[in-house]
């Protein structure tokens, strides 16, 4: 739905997550390759990505993608050119110059800084990866919908999409399926 034209768009807290078909988004296997992706993948991801002003991170992700994308010369995927130029935050204690461009550190209370990012004007606030993170966002309760892109393997360890003691109930907003067997859905929390 589009707000009225004298409001302005609500900002969204978004984790979009690549997880295993047991939940798991932490990657202690081969299962996931950023090049290896359908046209159709890739095509929903820019498309999410269109609406995203904020790109969130915890400082481990933040430094994997930094270590990375900026060094993939011959992209086809539109990916290395969007984090390039997207607004990235990443949340340190430790960090103090982030060295890639339009990134800032976010270094006292990350909770206060992502609850503040909702009443700022724009669009999407996307977090993916950064685990610890993720959790503390969904355990205060600041997260708005759910993207989770589930690969056709089973890891059977490592850190899942929720906290261990975290039992949410979730509404679907949207789901399909890729041609790589990979399978989308977004969800929203019920209250």
């Amino acid at each position: 739905m589009t707000p009225p034209l004298d409001e302005e768009p609500i900002v969204r807290i978004i984790i979009t997550q690549n997880q295993t078909l047991d939940g798991r988004i932490e990657m202690l296997d081969d299962w996931f390759d950023p090049q290896a992706q359908d046209e159709e993948l890739s095509t929903e991801l820019m498309r999410q990505s269109a609406n995203e002003d904020v790109l969130l991170l915890g400082r481990r992700t933040f430094e994997d993608f930094r270590g990375y994308w900026p060094l993939q010369t011959d992209d086809t995927t539109g990916v290395a050119e969007h984090l390039n130029q997207a607004d990235k935050r990443v949340v340190s204690t430790t960090l103090a110059d982030p060295d890639w461009q339009n990134s800032t550190v976010i270094g006292e209370d990350p909770l206060k800084a992502v609850a503040a990012l909702r009443e700022e004007p724009g669009r999407d606030v996307i977090l993916t990866g950064s685990i610890t993170l993720a959790h503390s966002l969904i355990g205060a309760g600041l997260v708005d919908e759910y993207r989770m892109f589930t690969y056709p393997v089973w890891q059977g360890r490592g850190r899942g999409f929720f906290p261990e003691d975290a039992r949410p109930r979730l509404q679907l907003l949207d789901s399909k399926s890729f041609v790589s067997g990979v399978v989308y859905s977004a969800y929203s929390p019920q209250q």
